[in-house]
């Protein structure tokens, strides 16, 4: 039995010296692919945008963005290059309109809601709708216990964040999406679903989770046809988050 194992080895090996030997015959040229040159993209520090972003706030203004569903300006309070939420003013939402996207945000709860003693749903919360539809939560989630689909950097009520890297109220928090929109057949029938990796505080939170449908809190999300572009909506939950350095690349 071992002079057959010995053997078997000795057959593998010469095997696999053979492979190699052939490999080793093929031009590596052949391999090389100069089919595309990426463009060059100068970094931003400090989480600044990179060249090849579209600022869409610049702490400045809100002249990107205006009140959700309609033409009229957003009434949103800019002060400090930051933007917050003014309670009952309503959602605001690019002007722009985009499909797959990196999206990068920062954004920062309100200690009053805590020394309120507002707890749940009700500290801090706000939200990222991508293509207006696709909700990447923002809430208070320091010491603040919720349903788990609807802590922050949630799929809300689809997909619970894999950590939980939250700091407290009033410190700033960022994240960094990667979004790929939904496709639909020319019968308006879904073709592929969309998909999002989501980095909380610099960590993996969301892995390339599918969506299931645009977001609703009662019942099942599922798709039905809507363009390709739409645009990024901030939430008015009727609590004071700010938020800013917002930027986003088209991918």
């Amino acid at each position: 039995m071992k002079n057959i194992i010995k053997t078997t080895a000795i057959i593998l090996c010469f095997i696999a010296q053979s492979i190699q030997a052939q490999d080793n015959k093929i031009d590596p040229k052949k391999t090389e692919d100069w089919g595309r040159k990426p463009a060059e993209v100068i970094p931003g520090k400090n989480n600044a945008a990179p060249s090849d972003a579209l600022v869409l706030f610049n702490g400045k203004n809100l002249d990107n963005w205006v009140k959700a569903g309609t033409t009229e300006p957003a009434g949103w309070k800019v002060k400090g290059k930051t933007v917050t939420v003014v309670p009952k003013a309503g959602a605001i939402e690019t002007k722009q309109h985009f499909g797959d996207c990196q999206l990068h945000i920062e954004w920062r709860s309100p200690k009053q809601d805590v020394k309120a003693g507002k707890k749940g749903q009700g500290n801090g919360n706000s939200g990222i709708f991508l293509m207006g539809r696709y909700e990447v939560q923002v809430l208070n989630s320091y010491n603040n216990e919720t349903y788990y689909n609807g802590m922050a950097s949630s799929i809300y009520k689809q997909h619970i964040p894999l950590v939980n890297p939250a700091v407290a109220a009033g410190k700033w928090q960022s994240y960094d999406i990667i979004f790929t929109a939904p496709r639909f057949n020319a019968d308006k029938s879904l073709k592929s679903p969309a998909y999002a990796t989501v980095i909380f505080n610099g960590v993996i939170v969301q892995n390339h989770v599918e969506i299931q449908g645009p977001t609703v809190y009662r019942g099942k999300p599922s798709y039905s046809f809507h363009e390709a572009k739409a645009p990024i909506k901030l939430q008015d939950h009727s609590n004071e988050v700010s938020y800013r350095n917002i930027w986003i690349r088209e991918l």
